[in-house]
């Protein structure tokens, strides 16, 4: 099940947009707002606490001092840069922030959209492989970033060869995340480290999709209670 949801919930993604052709903006807001509040809390509940825990396990029986440079938010920050940094190259893709500029047409698989995106969605399958909830966030948060992608692949002109090709590999990359974090021995062991790194990723990304899931950046009522709504469901998973 692990293996399969985030796998799914892309696959399902890419079928909607092709089939159903989705046009209602607010709808997807605010899917893209829950599946941010959602991932958040789950991060903040469940996986945080496990790296932090982890990490005192490790250290346990050692003389370390307890000054401002803790190893665990220095990995979290590693985490943020480097998502700043696939943004850069992805232009925001994984929070939903795609766009074409007038009569702007893709002719070829865009690259450096496509590797980043599979970075992120490899890393973010890593901590699944031992808590097996966040399965359940990165589905919930892939879903409405394929059905707008594949939209977005749709209305810039790409292949429909092309677009099913990036969407599966896409899908591809969480489960294959997970599945290499439960087998190689080298990156069981620095497991904590690669955690942290995701919670930073997570963080980034789920707090921007919440504050640009509506025009303005303004609060509404709707999306105040998808929030929160997201927000409980997390709690109790």
């Amino acid at each position: 099940m692990i293996y399969l949801l985030p796998l799914l919930s892309v696959i399902l993604g890419y079928c909607i947009a092709l089939i159903l052709k989705p046009s209602n903006k607010k709808s997807l807001k605010l899917l893209l707002a829950f599946s941010g509040s959602f991932l958040l809390s789950l991060t903040v509940l469940h996986l945080l606490p496990e790296v932090y825990e982890s990490a005192a396990h490790t250290h346990e029986g050692h003389d370390h001092d307890h000054s401002h440079n803790n190893p665990v938010g220095i990995f979290i920050m590693a985490g943020i840069i480097f998502q700043i940094i696939l943004e850069y190259f992805s232009k925001g893709a994984e929070h939903g922030h795609v766009h074409v500029h007038g009569d702007q047409h893709l002719h070829k698989m865009p690259w450096l959209l496509f590797l980043s995106l599979c970075i992120h969605a490899l890393l973010e399958g890593m901590p699944v492989s031992h808590h097996h909830d966040m399965a359940w966030g990165i589905a919930i948060h892939h879903f409405p970033i394929a059905i707008i992608l594949t939209a977005f692949f749709i209305n810039s002109g790409l292949k429909k060869p092309a677009i099913m090709l990036f969407m599966l590999a896409f899908a591809a990359m969480t489960p294959l995340g997970t599945l290499v974090s439960g087998q190689l021995e080298i990156i069981s062991h620095y497991y904590t480290e690669i955690s942290a790194i995701v919670v930073g990723i997570l963080f980034h990304i789920s707090s921007t999709i919440i504050f640009e899931s509506s025009e303005g950046h303004k609060f509404n009522l709707a999306k105040l209670l998808v929030i929160i709504l997201g927000v409980i469901l997390a709690y109790f998973l």
